[in-house]
């Protein structure tokens, strides 16, 4: 059992910067892989980026390459996700998930999910 925990949300400026956290509970942490995915108003949840359990591959959507890096570590439970140079289309809720890297970008078969995080970016 994972529980998920997400914080680092808030209000920003457009060409501003977030980190967002995500803070998990249990001793298996380290057994899955990681993944931030957004959902904005009147829209389906989106897949964001993903982490190995090894932080040895990360995966980025082609909408946020570039801008934004998904870190973990695992002697803190933690995942991260950086978002620099932030556009209004980014502002969603930002969730974090546990599952296996076989299927890690498709929301249905991942098996933790926190709360999420609200993001707004002003232009």
């Amino acid at each position: 059992q994972v529980q998920l925990v997400e914080s680092g949300g808030g209000l920003v400026q457009a060409g501003g910067s977030l980190r967002l956290s995500c803070a998990a509970s249990g001793r298996t942490f380290s057994s899955y892989a990681m993944a931030w995915f957004r959902q904005a108003p009147g829209k389906e949840r989106e897949f964001v980026a993903a982490i190995r359990v090894s932080s040895a591959t990360t995966l980025h959507a082609d909408s946020v390459k570039g801008r934004f890096t998904i870190s973990r570590d695992n002697a803190k439970n933690t995942v991260y996700l950086q978002m620099n140079s932030l556009k209004p289309e980014d502002t969603a809720v930002y969730y974090c998930a546990a599952g296996s890297w076989r299927a890690i970008a498709i929301a249905t078969t991942l098996d933790y999910w926190g709360q999420g995080t609200q993001v707004t970016v002003s232009s």
